[in-house]
């Protein structure tokens, strides 16, 4: 069994005067755990990488998670792994330094496993960059029997298609008991002298693991008789894949051991997540629908694993996380207790976004203390009509009442965040937008006293749809890069204030993610020629580049613009729908007709169970959403 080793230290060492930051590759942080090969030689071992810079990979909470859980259990253990910025990575290829992990400075090319989360779209090339820096061949059907086992999983896994040449296997839902599992898989296989191909179909009899070799794609008039895009090859691969759910979430500790970094982070701070999923519906919104069902931590395990995680930690801010904070049944009394708790000792409580509500107001300020920077709003759109189509749920009354109250209690700057390109927009609902912000701004200043009306300022933040995988827009197309320009600048003229500033993500990234969102497994073919062509750290303005991606497109013969822009009919194979997140595909068309008729759908956690199928194929007592297996 290969095992990691410490010989690549003195190359790095000599290699970090030539890095921009050379914090972001040295070792031994506060609270990371540190092993060798000798402390147990049998244990297999694992690295789990994030496909970008250590700032955003170590802020990650995922990464933490299944490092944690790795560790925790006997006979394995784990290290972690983050891509070089992009100036270094190029050294590193000039100095024939592989990638390594951070822990031992060991290459990736020796562990037994490499797992590497696909967080956004925009990462495709950059697992192919941890390939390539690890040594390793780039398609999975390429590796040498002694390579690692290379793992995939995170959001982007709901439709692995595209990135399906690139793993050996990938984890479909929640990894807390999944990753070990697939982990001691594969330390018994290698133990037992096992090919590769018979670890391979070990894995692929672990629940929510899919080994995208074991299937072929189907022509169109099979996959409709078929019912889904792809077809098992291999007796143990299944024909649909359902997603794992971590039953014991809600009674799990808050506080699990973190890193305090060296480096400054995108989100320096302690998070503790109090609440996992979300069923208000958002028909746009992928993560809605990927972490169903919604579960609660106590407040009594908020309270005591946040204040354990501040004293372990010294960090002054703890920020207390999940898709919709406020919608945790004990919020205000975790607040006012960690308030209590934390009082004068220079302690920041932060909490994502605000609910559109004078409860969401109320614990703003609670966590506030006399603190006013700016809250956040996402109203997504600006008419009501449009607001009904994707299911937003949220009334001008709401955002109104909302704004006055925070304005009054003293903040002065706000956020409203909205999405462009929505199915059934008009240039209507894009002046919407204008009017809404516009009387937003008019209402702050006239609730806020007149000394201080020049402070008062309203940031507008734009993004474009992308249709997601497993939502009931998945079958909408996103609309060109040039209209979506067109629409942001008729935004910008309608908006009459210079205290108003606007804000817009570039259409070109976001017609990449489309074509990832929206692919099969032709677009594997299409993120090799995009890196072979240059591009990596796609996310990163500076190193986007379009043209490699167009180029890669063509040479492919895939159409990118259909891919990202078609409308699909109802009836269609999706390239994705082996993949299930749990909500019946009956219950998405269900929601997106009832979008085109401008319909509402209740949150099921406020109300009655709207059918979305999850709760009965998974064991949930609908009333207390407790998780029932066996």
């Amino acid at each position: 069994m290969p095992q990691p080793t410490t010989d690549l230290w003195p190359r790095l060492r000599d290699l970090l005067p030539l890095a921009e930051r050379p914090v972001r590759y040295l070792n031994h942080e506060f609270g990371s755990v540190y092993r060798t090969p000798e402390d147990d030689p049998a244990d297999t071992s694992f690295v789990m990488v994030y496909p970008d810079t250590y700032e955003l990979g170590q802020a990650n909470q995922a990464i933490r998670i299944l490092v944690n859980c790795v560790n925790a259990q006997p006979g394995m253990y784990a290290e972690r792994a983050y891509l070089p910025a992009a100036e270094f990575a190029d050294q590193m290829r000039e100095a024939g330094l592989p990638l390594f992990s951070l822990e031992s400075c060991a290459p990736l090319r020796e562990f037994d496993a490499i797992g590497i989360t696909l967080p956004h779209e925009l990462a495709a090339t950059n697992v192919l960059e941890v390939l390539d820096l690890a040594g390793l061949a780039l398609r999975a059907e390429d590796r040498a029997e002694a390579d690692p086992i290379v793992l995939g999983g995170g959001p982007c896994a709901f439709n692995p298609e595209p990135y399906s040449a690139f793993f050996d296997a990938i984890c479909i839902g929640e990894g807390e008991e999944a990753m070990p599992e697939m982990v001691a898989c594969i330390g018994a296989g290698r133990a037992a002298g096992k090919t590769r191909q018979e670890i391979l179909e070990d894995l692929a009899d672990i629940p929510g693991t899919y080994v995208p070799g074991f299937y072929r794609v189907l022509p169109d008039e099979e996959a409709a008789a078929w019912g889904y895009r792809v077809k098992p090859v291999n007796g143990h691969a299944l024909p649909e894949i359902q997603k794992r759910v971590f039953e014991g979430f809600a009674q799990s500790p808050a506080w699990e051991p973190c890193i305090v970094p060296f480096a400054d982070l995108v989100h320096d701070r302690l998070s503790v997540e109090i609440l996992r999923g979300c069923t208000r519906g958002c028909r746009f919104c992928q993560a809605g629908m990927m972490y169903r069902p919604v579960r609660e931590r106590s407040a009594d395990n908020i309270v005591e694993g946040a204040l354990e995680g501040l004293k372990q930690t010294g960090y002054d801010e703890v920020s207390l996380t999940s898709l919709s904070t406020t919608d945790h049944s004990q919020i205000k009394e975790i607040l006012e207790r960690m308030n209590a708790a934390v009082a004068g000792k220079g302690i920041q409580i932060s909490i994502p976004s605000q609910r559109l509500d004078s409860f969401g107001v109320d614990m703003a300020a609670l966590v506030a203390g006399e603190k006013r920077g700016g809250l956040t709003f996402a109203p997504e759109a600006g008419t009501q009509r449009l607001r009904d189509v994707i299911n937003k749920n949220v009334t001008e009354e709401d955002v109104f009442s909302s704004i006055t109250a925070a304005f009054r209690e003293g903040w002065r700057r706000c956020k409203l965040y909205f999405m462009i390109g929505l199915p059934t927009e008009t240039d209507d609902d894009i002046r919407g937008i204008a009017s809404l912000v516009t009387r937003v701004y008019e209402a702050a200043r006239e609730v806020t006293p007149p000394d201080q009306r020049g402070r008062v300022r309203v940031s507008v933040s734009l993004s474009l749809f992308v249709p997601k995988a497993g939502t009931p827009f998945q079958w909408d197309g996103q609309i060109a890069p040039e209209e979506a320009l067109r629409r942001v600048n008729l935004l910008r003229h309608s908006i009459k204030f210079r205290a108003i500033d606007v804000n817009w993500h570039d259409p070109a990234t976001s017609f990449v993610e489309a074509v990832m969102s929206r692919g099969g497994r032709e677009c594997c073919d299409v993120i090799e020629g995009a890196f072979k062509r240059g591009a990596r750290m796609d996310a990163w303005t500076e190193h986007f580049r379009p043209e490699a991606w167009r180029a890669a497109a063509e040479e492919a013969g895939v159409d990118a613009e259909a891919l990202a822009q078609r409308t699909f009919d109802l009836a269609e194979v999706l390239p994705w729908q082996h993949i299930s997140s749990g909500v019946h595909l009956s219950y998405l068309r269900l929601e997106h007709k009832r979008a085109f008729k401008e319909q509402t759908t209740p949150d099921c956690s406020f109300g009655t169970c709207t059918g979305c199928g999850l709760c009965p194929d998974y064991g949930i007592d609908v009333e207390t959403q407790e998780v029932r297996v066996g």
